[in-house]
């Protein structure tokens, strides 16, 4: 099996799983019992990797909230920001996002019409960007926050952050993005955020552990989901997983060591590819922006007659997908792709390819012959 889906998720990092065994077995002690020596080692460990996560964040320690991944950040940054302010009285209603965040940022942000909410979900262009212009427009309503994400889960396309956030916070709204397709990846900085979302297997840490920034200065504060004993600043109670806390700090630190020569080898292996197979076949063509992209990230579409799923059964040992989601045995195509203007027919002949830190040259050229047969 070669591989190209590490938009989805990722392989854990061997010393990744390294960092995180002596916490599975020798030092299991609980991070929050404070009165007794094996308490304390996990605590240290834990305060460790969350300095690791703000390292690679350029954010504070204090700024960290451990989360069971992306989803749950998500959840409690827009859940509970919005709630805070209507609880403090608050009189904006509106809640901005794009019609291309990640489903669980899409569904929190309309869920919160039952709280009498407005939710506001902005158009994107063909290429996958948020138009400053319209965000500006929309802000011309009193609104309570805005969610943009840094980069797209299906085709990798970058969001203009440095525009989007400082447009928001100038108007008196919280700014939040889900940072788990980016982070990691390419150089990240929450300077001009108030909460931020991270997820360990996107990056190479295991699956189950992610992280929350919430901003201390000024102070954002938050409702929080679900009550328990105000484990992580009373934001997020539950007892953490010492070992994949440990594992998601790892996996933060070995991407910022590694950062800049990671993305120059998954971008000169994603253009490999992407080359060979232009030359197989001119009629495939890229979706979403090829500039503003991350570096191992390959959104296709084929020509005519040439279905993903149809693809995908030929390519049966190379691991990709469509960003589509199968309900009831229908194929639905992907909203992320017709949000960008493509016609259902063009979604259906789409496919998300990404490389990744374990993709190797001779598995690219695997992958292209892999293609070359099932295109002839």
């Amino acid at each position: 099996m070669i591989y190209l889906d590490n938009q989805a998720t990722t392989r854990c990092d061997p010393r990744v799983v390294e960092a995180m065994l002596p916490y599975f077995s020798e030092m299991f002690g609980n991070p929050h019992s404070a009165e007794h020596a094996a308490g304390q080692a996990a605590a240290a460990a834990v305060e460790t990797a969350r300095e690791q996560v703000a390292a690679l964040l350029e954010a504070d320690a204090r700024e960290i909230v451990f989360t069971s991944g992306a989803t749950e950040a998500n959840n409690i940054a827009i859940k509970g920001g919005v709630r805070h302010r209507l609880r403090q009285g608050d009189a904006a209603r509106r809640v901005i996002t794009t019609a291309t965040e990640h489903k669980c940022v899409l569904e929190s942000v309309l869920s919160l019409r039952a709280e009498g909410c407005e939710p506001v979900i902005l158009p994107v262009e063909h290429d996958g960007r948020l138009n400053p212009a319209k965000l500006e427009a929309a802000l011309q309503v009193p609104t309570l926050l805005v969610s943009i994400m840094g980069a797209n889960n299906e085709t990798g396309v970058l969001q203009d952050l440095a525009t989007l956030a400082p447009m928001v916070r100038r108007h008196g709204a919280l700014m939040h993005s889900d940072l788990a397709q980016i982070a990691g990846k390419l150089p990240v900085s929450v300077a001009s955020l108030d909460l931020a979302s991270v997820s360990g297997h996107k990056m190479y840490g295991p699956k189950g552990i992610g992280a929350l920034y919430v901003r201390r200065r000024p102070r954002v504060r938050l409702e929080p989901l679900f009550s328990g004993g105000g484990q992580e600043r009373g934001v997020r109670s539950g007892t953490l997983p010492t070992a994949l806390v440990v594992g998601l700090g790892r996996a933060c630190a070995i991407a910022m060591a590694e950062l800049s020569e990671e993305a120059r080898r998954s971008a000169a292996l994603r253009d490999r590819l992407w080359d060979a197979l232009q030359a197989m076949d001119g009629r495939i063509c890229r979706n979403g922006s090829s500039e503003h992209v991350l570096p191992g990230a390959l959104n296709l579409c084929f020509g005519p007659g040439r279905r993903a799923q149809d693809l995908m059964g030929a390519l049966p040992e190379l691991a990709v997908s469509t960003g589509s989601a199968c309900s009831s045995a229908e194929v639905v195509p992907s909203y992320v792709l017709t949000a960008m203007g493509l016609t259902e027919d063009e979604a259906s002949r789409s496919l998300r390819l990404s490389v990744g830190r374990f993709t190797s040259g001779p598995q690219i050229e695997q992958a292209a012959a892999m293609f070359r047969r099932a295109l002839s």
